[in-house]
């Protein structure tokens, strides 16, 4: 009696630990947010387990019935789904796999186990069904920033290489080409600083939106920073052909950008474009092909388009190597000034002299400042350029007045770069303080360009110096785009009538007409004149004759070193 009841005792105690252990079970399973469809094969038998209703409104009751569940989610899923069902066919015994659920728009992960017997056949089987809703939109996030832009949902820089890569290698087993459009929005900066930061974003998304409409199977479009985009185009033909491409862009900023307050931006583009596999064979060089001749858009005007090749390479290697010359000559000072003598027209009085900058490299080579001026006013060198100039040549100056006590103008050209620096007053003052010059005897010229940006600071600017006696010329007149409007708002001394005028004196009535229509002007405005490059006693005669103040040439003066003007000046006392 005691061995009975101590056996019920026995069976009571674990029946109570298998209620215990599936209490726990279940909670377990509840608590983890997943559904499970447990399958016995070798009692026939079915158990469900965990969140079932939050994924399903029906319950599987026979092994059969597990197909049912591709009823749920998306029909263009359900033959992947149900292989991985019935992953025992392909003989495997675990795979993981993500569906989305029909009509709910929520991701599902599917993960079945399958355990076999000792003679391999599946003994049970367990499905596991994960609501990964939330990862996945995290996930999809997290993907989304790594590749595209936030601003146009282009395909941000490094996304757009990686696809540019995988164009060239279909491109090379296809032996086809690859095309490279890199468009840069022209004079953005103005925009932004103009209209703002958001209006500029505005612009941007604006061009961005209308890119991505033409982006498709073959055409890869990005953004690429601020407002660079790049497009590439597989096997560039017909309606894709580049031609086609820009006009259409062309097309799409013909009418102004129309903004969120309702103003209007007109905007134009500079592209350039780099062709697989003539420009170049890999993604990085397609790009900078692209790049070297969108500048040279930039550089040519503007609102146009240019395309790569192999003479356009050659320039942009030799503005490398000058650059790179450049900056070597700027660290070891490896310039010298000459010094152009200016008379009088009347009487052939030396009036002054102009700082004229020459570079010899390190070659023994005379560089034309024609050549590197441009440059050094690309890259920014100008200025530490301009800064040597304008310390030598007053230095030069304070030397010769200690010498010969001659009251002699200094003529020194000035950048627009410079110019427009919020340093360059005070950087000219004290300069002048430092040798002790005649602020009255120190004339700087400018060229037109300096007036191109913000006009009234550029009058500012001359007011300041005029105040202390410094004298202001506007350089190569006739050759730019100054209106007399500019001209009758400008506080300047002297006009230098551009040598190409002067050249073509005696055969070309045009020039005859221009020359004395400037002197005349100039006479009633209450300007001097300088004619630049008079050669010959023809042309000093008949500028004479129709009263130009002053004279500059070869005819009268070659530029000359320091001690070759201190020779002139001995024999002018």
């Amino acid at each position: 009696m005691d061995d009975l009841r101590y056996q019920v005792d026995l069976l009571t105690a674990k029946n109570q630990k298998l209620i215990n252990n599936e209490r726990m079970y279940n909670m377990i399973c509840e608590s983890s947010g997943c559904a499970f469809v447990y399958l016995n094969y070798v009692n026939n038998s079915i158990k469900l387990a965990g969140n079932w209703d939050l994924f399903f409104d029906f319950r599987i009751s026979d092994l059969s019935e597990v197909s049912h569940l591709t009823d749920y989610f998306k029909e263009e899923d359900s033959i992947r789904l149900k292989n991985l069902l019935y992953i025992e066919k392909e003989g495997k015994d675990s795979a993981t796999d993500e569906f989305e659920l029909e009509g709910k728009e929520r991701w599902v992960s599917v993960s079945v186990k399958v355990n076999c017997d000792d003679t391999g056949l599946p003994g049970e089987k367990l499905i596991t069904l994960n609501d990964v809703s939330s990862a996945r939109s995290r996930r999809d996030e997290l993907y989304y920033m790594a590749y595209f832009d936030m601003l146009t949902g282009l395909s941000n820089r490094n996304h757009f290489i990686t696809q540019l890569k995988d164009l060239l290698v279909k491109a090379e087993r296809e032996r086809t080409v690859v095309s490279v459009m890199l468009i840069d929005i022209d004079d953005f900066h103005k925009i932004s600083d103009v209209r703002g930061i958001l209006a500029g974003d505005e612009v941007i998304q604006s061009l961005g939106v209308y890119l991505k409409e033409l982006a498709g199977p073959n055409i890869i479009a990005s953004r690429f920073d601020s407002d660079l985009f790049c497009l590439a185009i597989y096997d560039p033909l017909g309606v894709r052909s580049i031609d086609k491409i820009y006009d259409s862009i062309r097309g799409y900023l013909a009418d102004p950008i129309k903004l969120t307050d309702k103003s209007e931006v007109k905007v134009t583009v500079s592209v350039g474009v780099s062709e697989y596999p003539e420009s170049a064979e890999d993604a990085l060089s397609l790009i900078n092909c692209a790049e070297i001749v969108m500048l040279k858009a930039k550089d040519s005007g503007k609102d146009t388009i240019k395309f790569f090749d192999n003479q356009i390479l050659d320039h942009f290697l030799k503005d490398v190597e000058m650059e790179t010359k450049l900056k070597e000559a700027v660290h070891d000072t490896n310039f010298f000034l000459n010094f152009q003598p200016q008379y009088e027209a009347e009487g052939k009085i030396l009036r002054g002299v102009e700082a004229l900058l020459r570079w010899r490299d390190k070659d023994g080579n005379l560089i034309s400042p024609s050549v590197f001026i441009p440059v050094a006013e690309k890259n920014g060198m100008i200025v530490p350029i301009g800064d040597f100039v304008l310390e030598e040549s007053i230095k030069a100056h304070a030397k010769w007045k200690k010498k010969f006590g001659c009251s002699l103008i200094l003529s020194i050209n000035i950048s627009s770069i410079q110019y427009n620096r919020p340093d360059f007053v005070s950087k000219i003052l004290s300069t002048v303080r430092k040798y002790d010059m005649d602020p009255e005897e120190l004339e700087l010229e400018i060229t037109e360009s300096v007036l191109i940006d913000d006009f009234a600071l550029v009058i500012s600017k001359m007011y300041e110096l005029r105040d202390y006696g410094i004298k202001v010329s506007l350089d190569d007149f006739g050759t730019g785009f100054s209106s007399l409007s500019y001209l009758r708002g400008l506080p300047i001394d002297t006009l230098k009538i551009d040598k190409s005028f002067i050249d073509n004196l005696a055969e070309d009535k045009a020039a005859k007409v221009i020359t004395e229509s400037i002197i005349n002007m100039s006479k009633r405005l209450g300007f001097k004149t300088v004619a630049e490059g008079v050669e010959s006693l023809d042309q000093l005669d008949y500028l004479k004759g129709i009263s130009c103040d002053l004279i500059q040439g070869f005819y009268l003066g070659r530029p000359m070193d320091s001690d070759n003007i201190e020779e002139l000046l001995l024999r002018q006392m």
